[in-house]
């Protein structure tokens, strides 16, 4: 007897209880909020710089965190969200004075050109942390735009998922079928790029 194998990935997704696949349409904006403790998991793995420009601060969710935490934030988002201050993160030509560090979680679709324009306004030395899908290390032109001609210091792999909720919805998601990372450079670094593991309870 053969498996009937039919169907659609939303509702093998919906069975899984995931939220970052179901028949809805992305949000226009690619607007997912990150579970705050993603910040948290990042200072245990990676000293956080103390002046901090967080350019997709969406709802303020990293953002507050990283306040809370001691840290000097500037936030801003191309879409005014309640928090932060309005402002296209392509519209920079140079970092705020005194911060040489971006913190983020970048619209997925736009992650490639955040990353090469975090390292084009970083000063030499300057550090950013990008908080993405683990398939975003691969793919060729990637690679060629970015990790082969700036390798990362650090990949830090979460062990378990962590939420990224839609429009900051937290409430309306179970889990979810996504895995993460945080991704860090520090601009004119060449070395190895090391590869650790986050465990978050």
């Amino acid at each position: 007897m053969s498996k009937d194998w039919t169907g659609n990935n939303a509702s093998l997704y919906r069975i899984m209880g995931a939220s970052n696949h179901s028949d809805t349409e992305r949000e226009k904006d690619d607007f997912y909020a990150t579970d705050p403790r993603a910040i948290d998991a990042l200072a245990e793995k990676w000293e956080i710089p103390n002046a901090i420009l967080e350019p997709a601060c969406g709802s303020g969710h990293l953002a507050i965190r990283l306040d809370q935490l001691g840290h000097h934030v500037i936030a801003t988002d191309k879409v005014d969200r309640g928090y932060g201050n309005v402002r296209d993160f392509f519209s920079y030509e140079t970092m705020p004075e005194g911060c040489d560090c971006i913190i983020t979680n970048p619209p997925y679709k736009y992650a490639t050109e955040f990353v090469t324009h975090s390292l084009r306004l970083l000063p030499d030395g300057g550090k950013c942390a990008m908080f993405v899908k683990t398939t975003f290390l691969e793919g060729q032109k990637r690679f060629k735009a970015i990790f082969s001609r700036c390798p990362p210091q650090l990949v830090l792999q979460f062990v378990k998922r962590i939420l990224c909720a839609k429009n900051g919805d937290f409430e309306a998601i179970s889990g979810s079928a996504v895995a993460y990372c945080w991704i860090v450079w520090q601009k004119g670094y060449q070395g190895p790029t090391t590869l650790d593991w986050i465990n978050y309870d």
